[in-house]
């Protein structure tokens, strides 16, 4: 590894790091890091643990702040929505952060890198990082920029098949949403299964994910997508 591997991911991230160490542990997976043992490596999860309360605190006065409407119920769904793990991996993504990560042979053959449960966790590691070596206005900073954004988008990709079975069920009461398997793509260990989304018998949209479940909520996000905008939905 180069002595300025991380330097990019500052640059992105906004954040020049002191401790260059905590940067390294926070990228640093169990994999890595169980290879490595004599070198006495730390992996990043009791940094995602501290990052995990430091996100939900921020965000959480972020929605008390911005929504004063809303109540209780609703702000923990809206959170949940905004740090739930696939939108913290879509988070990940604007700064790149699968590249920087620290695997170990197995994990990097499997497809690690691109893993949102591994990618959401360096994620809340990274926040935990930040917050020990610059305080918690950096980790604000940090939060407000790259996860309290575009809120209303993040709730639709979490809530996708949820609000597409509530509109179809109101506006489309005689037919039924079915996510077919199209078929699968990728070894065994790294796979991608692609999903068609039907109402009765016409598609309306097609999906991927690296899990079936993930992969039709791709498909009815993107189904919202279509009708985002427009004064009433397509016959079906």
């Amino acid at each position: 590894m180069e002595p300025n591997f991380f330097h990019k991911l500052e640059e992105a991230s906004g954040y020049t790091f002191q401790n260059k160490l905590l940067l390294k542990q926070a990228m640093t997976h169990s994999s890595y890091a169980n290879e490595r043992r004599y070198k006495k490596l730390k992996d990043n999860e009791r940094l995602e643990f501290l990052g995990d309360a430091v996100l939900e605190v921020i965000s959480s006065e972020y929605l008390f702040r911005h929504y004063p409407e809303l109540p209780e119920g609703d702000l923990t769904k809206l959170r949940a929505s905004i740090v739930c793990e696939p939108t913290l991996a879509m988070c990940a993504g604007e700064l790149n952060l699968g590249e920087y990560l620290l695997l170990g042979k197995g994990e990097e053959h499997t497809g690690g890198r691109n893993r949102n449960s591994i990618v959401s966790d360096a994620m809340e590691a990274l926040i935990g990082a930040i917050y020990l070596d610059g305080g918690f206005a950096s980790a604000k900073e940090f939060v407000h920029r790259f996860i309290m954004t575009d809120i209303e988008h993040k709730k639709l990709f979490y809530d996708s098949k949820t609000i597409l079975q509530e509109i179809v069920q109101r506006d489309f009461k005689d037919e039924e949403i079915s996510y077919v398997l199209a078929g699968e793509e990728g070894p065994d260990h790294d796979k991608t299964f692609l999903v068609d989304l039907m109402v009765g018998e016409k598609h309306l949209s097609s999906g991927k994910g690296r899990t079936k479940k993930a992969a039709e909520q791709d498909a009815a996000y993107h189904c919202l997508i279509k009708w985002k905008g427009q004064e009433k939905h397509p016959c079906i």
